[in-house]
């Protein structure tokens, strides 16, 4: 192909619907993260959504440089779309198609990639667009992909939806994705919406327990605690090993304040991503307010109950570890400052050294402080105590409070608003 085609193949490629033309990410890394959850998806995913995810998984292979290993995942969606989408086989693989193009342009492999475009022109041109259409499973497709990447771009996401609904207000795959999406953004009063939208998202997708969850965690903010608990019951008998739905679960008993239970679903969703920093600090978070639950009570057994709660804390101090050394960053891990800074402050200054848990205690008060710039001197003392951590730790521990590019070690920066939640 001449250096003029390809030219003229670069500013096709740039019409085309897909990942590479969504603006989904401002660098061109993504986090290890993402791609677990990804991957988890598809293991988990009803069918008719799992070459959505192959897509994305394309996508984030080919920004790792495993293009090799995209073109496989655009084959896996290829052939799910051709086997759940049959009707519209060639609408829902405009996408595919895409990803396909883009690939291998940049694997050089020109005269392919122009093979693709084709295949797109062919579909486009039925509708009076070369390159492009619009279609409302293009636009549920993109905002399930933005729905994945979560954080702002929710908002966009609702969009999508929003439009594709306009033209089939009754599918079940364009309410579900709406409904998720909404329920994203509705953490702040003003922008509270009513139930009605995932009442009608469950009533079309009866099989979806996971928006069966979401919507029981509706309900559970305007006071319908006890209905949501039965959806929840519900949703986890027919979905007992489905990731999203264990970890919304797991929320709702938390909410309501059954932390035993909440600590009993998260960590059955960190078997299935052990990787996943997230659960780790949401375990942390349950095992502190478990501690705080039972410092209230009234115990005359003193000496017992101090006990439990030191075990506790230790138990969401371990946690709290694993979630960073798991990728979260420290400024999320410590994000229930309250109860961390309680901690700290109940460390006595002994003169006398720690022993080796005490030296790990200290050591996480000094990091704490340090990040959230509380109490120079005490975060000094503290690193006394502690006797381990090195000025050369503290600066590699605050470097990991900056914004991470490598993809090991960086999560996403909203990540309750990722597809889990």
């Amino acid at each position: 192909m001449s250096e003029v085609d390809k030219s003229a193949l670069e500013k096709i490629l740039r019409q085309l619907k897909c990942h590479f033309t969504w603006n989904l990410f401002k660098e061109e890394n993504v986090s290890q993260d993402l791609e677990n959850r990804v991957c988890n998806q598809i293991e988990f995913l009803n069918t008719e959504f799992k070459a959505t995810m192959y897509n994305l998984l394309a996508y984030i292979k080919h920004l790792g440089g495993q293009n090799e290993a995209a073109l496989e995942c655009l084959g896996q969606a290829e052939q799910l779309i051709q086997r759940e989408h049959a009707d519209h086989a060639d609408i829902r693989s405009l996408v595919t198609w895409g990803n396909y193009a883009w690939v291998l342009y940049h694997m050089g492999r020109l005269s392919e990639a122009q093979a693709y475009v084709d295949k797109v022109k062919q579909v486009c041109e039925k509708f009076s667009n070369p390159y492009s259409i619009e279609c409302p499973e293009l636009d549920s497709e993109e905002g399930w992909t933005l729905l994945q990447c979560g954080g702002r771009r929710n908002e966009r996401a609702k969009v999508y939806f929003e439009k594709a609904l306009e033209e089939k207000p009754n599918n079940p795959e364009f309410s579900c994705g709406l409904a998720i999406a909404m329920y994203r953004l509705d953490d702040k009063p003003q922008r509270q919406f009513p139930d009605g939208v995932l009442n009608q998202a469950v009533e079309l997708n009866p099989d979806n327990q996971y928006v069966k969850v979401l919507l029981a965690l509706k309900w559970q903010m305007i006071n319908k605690e006890t209905e949501g608990e039965a959806l929840v019951i519900e949703a986890l008998e027919k979905a007992p090993c489905q990731t999203d739905v264990l970890r919304s679960a797991a929320k709702f008993y938390q909410k309501k304040g059954d932390v035993d239970k909440a600590i009993e679903l998260f960590q059955k969703a960190l078997e299935s991503m052990p990787n996943n920093g997230y659960i780790c600090h949401q375990i942390a978070c349950c095992y502190r307010e478990k501690a705080k639950q039972i410092q209230k009570l009234e115990n005359s057994e003193a000496d017992r109950t101090g006990e439990k709660i030191e075990e506790l804390r230790k138990c969401a101090m371990d946690y709290t570890n694993n979630a960073i050394k798991k990728g979260l960053s420290p400024l999320d891990a410590y994000s229930d400052l309250a109860e961390v800074e309680t901690e700290c402050d109940q460390i006595p200054f002994n003169k006398e050294p720690p022993d080796a848990e005490g030296k790990q205690l200290h050591g996480d008060c000094y990091k704490f402080r340090g990040y959230h710039g509380k109490s120079e001197d005490a975060a000094v003392q503290h690193y006394l105590n502690g006797e381990t951590i090195s000025t050369k730790s503290a600066e590699k521990e605050n470097v990991k409070c900056q914004p991470q590019n490598g993809a090991e070690t960086h999560l996403p920066q909203n990540v309750p608003n990722s597809w889990y939640l």
